[in-house]
This record gives structure tokens, sequence and C-alpha cells, in this order.
């Protein structure tokens, strides 16, 4: 009996941790012990840069969206290119666009110095940085999993084909997310993020002159600072309305036909994620509580973890 019910509560357990997304190698509590100063010190960083400037905190959360949809949340993204180090920053969807990896290094510096030791990984730190941005934006906050290690290789062609498009349909989002491990809730819920933030022209212009699924009045506003052709880094928000401040207007938005990206307005198009986009639009609660879960799935995207990769020195290098 005791053999049976051991196995029967094992057997609990691991449906448990694949039900809630937790990986049972990573805990909130990983750094309590070995540095209890490292998770308040990264927020006091984190505070400081978005109020220095508020976009930064939506440039810290794609970061750590764009690290774990490549080979999982291992701070490939944060290596800079080598002779030997295929950099992600020159893959297609980070080239001249991701931002933030001074306030990364900023981070690091503040954390190592805390806890008189690299002991925060740079996996870690982009996790929990993402979390900080939300909250210092006004979003949701949730208990991060901790315990990744970093990665010793990056992949530049992986992160080309691996970081969802700005111009996939329905889909194809769902299967950019299923090979993953992440849903179609998780697909409305994370595409949520871009209730702040900014894009470039180059990303929206076919959108906004092109799609027929776009508020005619949104489409003109749009290309008066994206011309058809030059103005390629020209920015607009995400969210009209409050591209700085972490609401559901991007929702509201969907229903007005207003999605910046073809991407945005693919999940409120007909399809299966209308009714979610609906329920988000309407319900803040119901919203901040699926990213919160989300976001921690994502988070446990393949980390390495025990004796696997390694904690950087410096986040921008291997040891």
């Amino acid at each position: 009996m005791g053999s049976r019910g051991s196995f029967f509560l094992h057997t609990l357990l691991m449906l448990a941790l694949a039900v809630t997304g937790f990986s049972a190698s990573l805990n909130p509590y990983y750094y309590d012990k070995v540095c209890p100063e490292a998770l308040p010190t990264i927020q006091k960083v984190v505070e400081a840069a978005v109020q220095q400037e508020r976009r930064m905190g939506a440039s810290l959360l794609r970061l750590h969206f764009h690290d774990c949809f490549v080979n999982g949340c291992d701070g490939s993204v944060l290596l800079d290119p080598t002779s030997t180090i295929d950099s992600e920053k020159n893959a297609l969807p980070n080239l001249n666009s991701a931002r933030g990896f001074n306030v990364i290094d900023d981070i690091k510096a503040a954390v190592d110095k805390a806890c008189g030791r690299p002991v925060v990984s740079c996996a870690d730190i982009l996790a929990v940085a993402a979390r900080d941005s939300v909250v210092a934006l006004g979003g949701p906050t949730w208990k991060v999993q901790l315990g990744r290690r970093d990665s010793t290789t990056a992949s530049k062609t992986q992160a080309n084909n691996d970081i969802p498009s700005p111009l996939l349909d329905l889909p194809a989002l769902i299967s950019n997310f299923q090979n993953v491990g992440l849903g179609v809730r998780d697909l409305v819920a994370l595409s949520g993020a871009h209730t702040i933030g900014f894009a470039q022209c180059r990303l929206f212009r076919n959108r906004i002159y092109n799609d027929t699924n776009i508020d005619p009045v949104f489409a003109k506003d749009r290309r008066a600072t994206c011309p058809a052709t030059g103005g390629d880094s020209n920015l607009a928000p995400l969210d009209l309305i409050t591209p700085t401040t972490f609401d559901t207007k991007y929702f509201s938005n969907l229903l007005k036909r207003r999605g910046l990206l073809h991407s945005d307005q693919a999940i409120y198009n007909g399809g299966v994620t209308d009714s979610l986009v609906k329920s988000y639009s309407q319900n803040a609660e119901a919203f901040w509580e699926a990213f919160g879960e989300s976001m921690i799935r994502m988070g446990n995207i393949k980390p390495l973890t025990g004796k696997q990769g390694q904690i950087r020195v410096n986040c921008r290098k291997v040891n």
C-alpha cells in the first residue's frame, strides 16, 4: 500500500505541474537563501529604468519573450556576436529593434554586487525584469519561477524561424505557439503584452495599406507617419490609447479593427480566439490572471537547470 500510495502522490504531483505550467526544477524561492537581495535589487533597477523611459518596460518584456521562443528561456538573446556565437541580436526580429540590453547589464552589475558574486543567471534576470516592468506600468504581478541557467550558444537561424512574425495569420500563430508548448489561451493572453510598446513602420506598412480588416480612419492616421516607401523605423504605438499603461485597451482596439500589426488583428478576425479577445476587453481581472499564468508557462520553456549551462559573469558573453 505504501508503494502504491507514493506512486499515486507522485503521479498527482506531476499532473499538477503539467497543468499549472510550473517546472519541477524551477521555483519562485530559488534565491531566498542564496541571495535574498537579488529580487529587490532587480526591481529597483527596473523601476528606475522605466521611470526614466516608460517605453523601456515594453522593451524588457519583449526581450524575455524573444529569449524564450528561441530554444527556451536561457539568456541566449543577450549574447553578442563572436567567431563562435551566431548572435540572435542579428536576427530579423531583433536587428535594430530589440533594446534594453544596457538595462540588463546594469541589473547584472547591481545584483552581483548585492549578492557578492555571480549567482543570478541572466536568464532569470530577463524573467524577473519582464514581470517588474509590467508591474511598473500598472499591470499584474505573478510569482516568477527561478533557477534557470545561461546558455553557451545562440542561434540567429532559430530566432528567424521561431520568433512569431507580425505578418502571421491565426493558424500560423497557433502553430507557432504550439511548437513551444503554448496553447490558444496563451497566444491571446501574451498578445495582450502589446497593450504597451511601439512597432516600426516596416512591420505594419502592409497592414495599413493593404489589409481590409482595418478601420479606415485608423489606417489613414497611421499612414501619416508611415509612408508607402521610406520611414521604415518610424514608430507607432501598439495601443494607440494608452501605450505606456498595462491595461485592456489593446483588446478593445481589436474589437474596433484597430490592431496595429496584422498578427494583432488576426486574433480577432472571425476565428476561435474572438471570444477570448472579447472577454479580456471587458474583464481586466480575467486578462491579468491569464497573462500571469501564461508568462509562467512561457518562462518554463526548456530551461537549463542543475549543471546545464552556466551562470554568466557578463550577460553579453560566455564565461
